[in-house]
């Protein structure tokens, strides 16, 4: 049995009283996240109905119901004022439609388990024709109606696993390229006057206006498929790199380094045992907005590529036959995605952080 010291941190309190102390602690923060949650889904629900009221107020037509007011008359109207028109039928109808204008939250969250979890479900006879998908560098034959969550066409597991794959890899190319420009804008005093500039002007110019320009370029000098669209994630993804890591390493104050100087420590050990360390806080927050734009950079360069796989395919495909469901879906698993990669940099973070003595 471990004694611990009485000055310890819950040294005075018994187990049970820990525990009661943790949730009350994990209740205390997710309450108001739970809040805000339950009230973005009662706006999302309260806007589906006049959203989709017109196609509501259209198929309970279709069905025999009769109306006061005509089609024609009906294409001016807003989407309130087709729920004052027919409440009832724009509040039964809101919430089942094929095509919604906007989707239910079950409508995408049962989509997004479709998609997911639940492929596979209904498995054809062995005879039927087979498909064949290629993935990381082979062919698999499955069979058309028993495809497996990973290798069908549907999973967002899929799309997503091939989305991932250049927005790490941009991510890993803007985060270097990032930090060496931080440290000559820090140590040269003419790359800071001549580089920052640049890449300040480089983020404004719109990245769908860019993507295309990137695609066609490397794909006339025969570079195809996972490079380009990396470039275009590093390129989303060096600037806050750039500007986090150079806060970062300008954050030691004239005393500490004066002190260094003393010392007779060259500008590399200067670098390596004071700069760094202290830019450390400064370079992680740089990296959970730089992987969240790597994510959307990839997305970004699915679309002008014409990708059938993909997040950005995904969307892409919604967004040509209609299906807002699946658009949404994709949008959220792209969100959740985004959420997991902040979330491994920010347990890297904390144990980085902690080992360095300066976790808060």
């Amino acid at each position: 049995m471990t004694d611990h010291p009485i000055s310890a941190p819950g040294a005075g309190i018994g187990r049970s009283l820990r525990v009661g102390l943790l949730v009350r602690r994990m209740m205390g923060t997710a309450g108001p996240v739970l809040a805000v949650v339950a009230g973005l889904l009662a706006i999302w629900y309260l806007a589906a109905i006049p959203m989709n009221a017109a196609q509501s107020v259209t198929d309970a037509e279709r069905a025999g119901a009769a109306f006061d007011v005509s089609a024609a008359e009906r294409r001016d109207m807003g989407g309130l004022s087709l729920v004052a028109l027919a409440p009832g039928t724009a509040l039964a109808g809101a919430y089942g439609q094929e095509r919604p204008r906007l989707p239910a939250p079950h409508q995408v969250a049962g989509e997004m388990w479709a998609s997911t979890f639940a492929l596979g479900a209904d498995c054809g006879p062995a005879e039927r024709e087979r498909d064949r998908l290629e993935l990381f560098g082979r062919t698999w034959a499955v069979h058309e109606d028993c495809l497996a969550p990973v290798t069908s066409r549907r999973s967002l597991i899929l799309h997503a696993g091939l989305t991932l794959a250049p927005t790490l890899l941009g991510f890993a190319i803007g985060s270097l390229l990032g930090v060496a420009l931080a440290v000559g804008i820090v140590h040269s005093r003419v790359m800071d006057l001549s580089v920052m500039p640049w890449a300040i002007a480089s983020q404004t110019i719109p990245i769908l206006a860019i993507a295309p320009m990137i695609i066609v370029v490397m794909n006339s000098v025969g570079i195809q498929g996972l490079l380009p669209k990396a470039i275009i994630s590093a390129y989303l993804s060096f600037f806050p790199v750039v500007v986090g890591m150079a806060k970062g390493l300008r954050a030691p104050s004239a005393a500490d380094l004066d002190l260094m100087r003393t010392w007779g420590a060259s500008g590399a050990r200067i670098l390596w045992h004071l700069r760094l360390p202290a830019s450390a806080p400064y370079l992680f927050a740089s990296l959970k907005i730089g992987v969240a734009a790597a994510l959307v950079g990839a997305i970004v360069a699915e679309l002008p590529t014409g990708a059938v796989r993909g997040l950005g395919a995904r969307l892409l495909a919604g967004s040509y036959y209609g299906q807002t469901i699946q658009i949404w879906s994709a949008l959220f698993a792209a969100a959740i995605a985004a959420a997991l990669l902040v979330a491994a940099i920010g347990g890297i973070e904390r144990g980085v952080l902690g080992r360095m003595g300066l976790r808060r």
